[in-house]
């Protein structure tokens, strides 16, 4: 006889639903634990990294800039006058002095112009000794006029004392003396009279002999300018040096006051850097300056600071305090660097790749171990060429990453294989 069991077929139920919802809630609990896990820190290669450490003490304040060394004297020659260039008699890069030709220009023109200029000078000075004689003769006349005047005064007055004392001896009649008194005051007012028409015939002549003499000065002057014009039709180099430059052609016509050439002296140059505006705002003449010629470092220091920016730099001009390195000259490319100040005791690192002066940027801070770094914040104060202060964010020993880090912005933490 079969006896039936009694059925579990509920417990079964009951056990599978545990089951499951434990499984579910262990599912849960590791999705959440996976979900507060930190993503895996990238690698990055060491040996491609910049590192450096925080330091503590004297930081030098440089600014660094390309350059050119230029001629600190430079002498242009301008065309005196309109002309047409038919030789060049030397070409850029000889020696010159201050008599060496340079070129050879005409201006049919100007030699009518000297022509005219000395015909009306030796008009005026023709004209000048006409006048002369001319006034001399009427001051000769006017000064006899006066001393034939001067001679009857003289003798109406012997005469008038003459009749005074015959009238005091009772010979002569008071009508005598009263007409040669008489007589003698009026050659008096003659006398005085003529005597101002002598000095104003003086001064007469002496005017007109100035205003003939400018005639014949301002001849004199057009003359010699004319002269001069044509004498510089043969451009000469003016001074010692080299001849650098001659901007024109054989043939063509040039205007007054185009240059014509460009001589300077090769002894006395000077080094033009081009320095960033950002980093010229501490720069002051007389600071040092230190020039790399490529081949040898000279020092000098700064004379001239441009007061314009022209794309995006500052000129800064350094002349030398010592003699230049064989194979200097002008045009040479240089590298420049100006002293700003020497900080005594600041905390500084290497300047990072984007690392600009009172700014705050974020680095790579290196763990103790080496086997990792995590970003941080870290404020910078004053720069130098390869150093920068550090205000805050870091402490002397701290050792940071310096190298370009971009490609690494969306994490804060790698690390170094």
């Amino acid at each position: 006889m079969d006896i039936q069991r009694p059925s579990n077929a509920r417990a079964k139920k009951l056990k599978r639903i545990a089951y499951v919802t434990v499984a579910v809630l262990a599912c849960a609990g590791v999705t959440l634990a996976l979900s507060r896990l930190k993503p895996a820190a990238p690698s990055v290669d060491g040996s491609t990294i910049w590192p450096d450490t925080v330091k503590r003490g004297p930081m030098l304040r440089e600014v660094r800039g390309l350059g050119t060394l230029v001629p600190e004297d430079i002498h242009w020659i301008p065309a005196q006058t309109a002309a047409r260039v038919d030789k060049i008699v030397i070409r850029p890069g000889h020696l010159v002095t201050p008599d060496t030709v340079i070129l050879e220009m005409s201006n049919p023109e100007l030699q009518r112009d000297v022509l005219d200029a000395e015909y009306a000078l030796k008009a005026a000075e023709a004209n000048f000794a006409a006048l002369k004689v001319q006034v001399d003769s009427d001051l000769m006349s006017q000064k006899a006029n006066e001393a034939s005047v001067r001679s009857d005064y003289e003798q109406a007055h012997l005469q008038h004392d003459v009749d005074e004392k015959l009238y005091k001896e009772g010979i002569a009649s008071v009508n005598t003396k009263a007409l040669s008194k008489v007589k003698e005051d009026q050659l008096a007012i003659r006398l005085q009279l003529e005597t101002e028409r002598t000095k104003i015939s003086q001064e007469s002549a002496q005017s007109r002999l100035l205003a003939a003499r400018s005639q014949v000065d301002q001849a004199k002057a057009t003359y010699g300018l004319r002269i001069s014009q044509s004498q510089s039709l043969r451009v000469r180099a003016g001074i010692t040096g080299v001849l650098q430059l001659v901007p024109v052609e054989e043939g063509q016509n040039v205007a007054i006051g185009t240059n014509v050439a460009r001589v300077a002296d090769p002894k006395k140059l000077k080094a033009e850097i081009k320095i960033a505006e950002t980093q010229a705002k501490d720069i002051t003449i007389g600071q040092k300056a230190t020039i790399d010629t490529r081949n040898g470092v000279v020092t000098g220091h700064v004379s001239r600071i441009d007061p314009s920016v022209q794309n995006g730099t500052v000129t800064v001009d350094a002349v030398f305090d010592e003699a230049l390195p064989p194979g200097a000259r002008a045009d040479l490319s240089v590298d420049g660097t100006i002293e700003l100040e020497n900080l005594k005791d600041v905390l500084y690192v290497g300047r990072p790749v984007h690392g600009q002066q009172d700014s705050t940027i974020s680095l790579f801070k290196i763990t103790p171990d080496g086997s990792e770094a995590s970003r941080i914040n870290v404020k910078l104060g004053r720069s130098s060429v390869t150093t920068i202060e550090i205000l805050s964010g870091l402490q002397v020993g701290d050792k940071v990453i310096l190298s370009d880090m971009s490609q690494w912005d969306n994490v804060d933490r790698i690390r170094l294989k």
